[in-house]
């Protein structure tokens, strides 16, 4: 089976959270009750070459971006599966960096760069009320 290694980076503090693809479906059940919800990828992968597994990847890394930057407040069980306790107040930078594939029992190993997001410029103060 796939895990998916999210790199979560949060205060200048970077964590890892390793997930199955049974995982995200299941977040992604339990967070459309909540929230608008983006678009997950398929459960169902026909051929498991690595150009359908990288575009998996891929699209996980984009729900899990979306979700942080469609939404002010990030219910807690997105937090929860994310691996984070509490969320800073102004300003919010969030990064769910990227995911590293790992597969049991294969040596390949794709590595990625990390993408930051920010939810606000974090180089622009807010202004004073």
């Amino acid at each position: 089976f796939q895990v998916f290694k999210i790199e979560v980076l949060m205060n200048g503090r970077k964590h890892f959270v390793e997930k199955r693809y049974s995982e995200f479906h299941a977040l992604h059940k339990k967070l459309k009750k909540f929230i608008r919800t983006p678009e997950i990828p398929s459960k169902h992968v026909r051929n498991w070459v690595p150009k359908v597994l990288e575009q998996r990847r891929r699209g996980l890394e984009l729900y899990l971006q979306t979700v942080i930057l469609e939404n002010e407040e990030l219910p807690k069980i997105f937090l929860d599966f994310l691996n984070v306790r509490h969320l800073p107040t102004l300003p919010k930078a969030e990064s769910c960096g990227s995911f590293d594939e790992t597969e049991s029992e294969e040596s390949s190993k794709l590595s990625h760069q990390p993408v930051l997001l920010f939810l606000r410029d974090p180089y622009v103060l807010p202004k004073a009320n």
